[in-house]
């Protein structure tokens, strides 16, 4: 459905993708990841043919995403809100539907069953200014989806969306994906990363890795020791036995170790220097912990 092959891009002199191969199959999930600033938006709009790659070649259902015939089976929802916040919803639909030269009555039709599904018909009259935040996705949404495309590509869609708008707007992907739709989404929230059927890792320009969420925790070479407890200074932790490193997350440490190392050593020498612990276990690595690794290991 999407294919990229040795895809670059610089603006001056700032290489922003550098030799892209990227492959997203019929009706996959494909999650983009990476931290700010690595490329993602250049790579997604090259493939939407917003912009042209100095090197390599996209191909999008076959063909070059700029020659694309049909241009409504390609869906394209970008990180900030574009549409006008002194048009309705049912008004924004209808500019852009226009655009793709869809006729009033289908795009009536189409947009009250799109708004039904993200729970915005009863919205349909109101101004988009007037929209909280994860209305106005919803909305972004709604309007990539009134052609109907077989591809949906998204950039950072619940960026800044509270956690609750994030888990719907999660759930309407789902259903699409269900019926048939291929989507693309690039997200900086791991816990998203975990929903996609397929995970894309890029950092600096360069997709370092690419793998099902399960593969890359199977393939990660350490073990996670979650700590909860009481520290006065962090520093003990970078000293302990065995620690190649450790990420603070809400109330607790996730401590990598090395496969070697001892757990009920770490325990004793956390202990003699007054560390108060309320839990000490080995969890299954977090998609998180795998996101900090990759990221250090690069700049590395």
């Amino acid at each position: 459905m999407i294919r990229t092959a040795g895809v670059s891009k610089s603006f001056g002199p700032v290489q922003a993708v550098r030799a892209v191969d990227l492959q997203v199959k019929k009706e996959e999930i494909c999650g983009l990841v990476g931290p700010d600033g690595a490329g993602k938006t250049t790579l997604l709009r090259m493939i939407c043919g917003l912009i042209t790659p100095d090197r390599g070649q996209v191909t999008v259902l076959g063909t070059a995403p700029d020659r694309l015939v049909e241009r409504e089976n390609l869906g394209y929802m970008p990180q900030r809100f574009s549409l006008y916040g002194d048009l309705t919803v049912m008004e924004n639909i209808g500019f852009f539907g226009a655009m793709y030269r869809l006729d009033r009555k289908t795009i009536i039709q189409r947009a009250e069953e799109i708004l039904a599904i993200t729970d915005l018909l009863q919205f349909k009259d109101r101004f988009a200014d007037d929209l909280s935040g994860g209305m106005k996705q919803k909305l972004a949404l709604t309007t990539a989806l009134v052609t109907r495309p077989r591809i949906l590509v998204l950039d950072e869609p619940t960026y800044g969306v509270d956690p609750g708008s994030r888990k719907e707007f999660w759930k309407i992907l789902y259903n699409l994906n269900q019926e048939g739709m291929t989507i693309l989404v690039s997200t900086s929230y791991m816990d998203e990363a975990e929903l996609c059927t397929k995970v894309a890792f890029i950092n600096e320009g360069e997709v370092v890795r690419i793998d099902t969420p399960q593969g890359f925790k199977e393939g990660f070479p350490y073990k996670v020791l979650e700590l909860q407890g009481q520290l006065k200074q962090t520093g003990i932790l970078q000293n302990l036995a065995g620690v190649q490193d450790f990420y603070f997350f809400g109330d607790r440490y996730h401590l990598i170790l090395e496969e070697t190392a001892a757990v009920e050593q770490i325990r004793f020498s956390l202990q003699e220097q007054g560390v108060q612990i309320n839990s000490l276990e080995i969890i299954r690595p977090s998609m998180d912990d795998i996101f900090v690794s990759l990221v250090e290991k690069e700049v590395v």
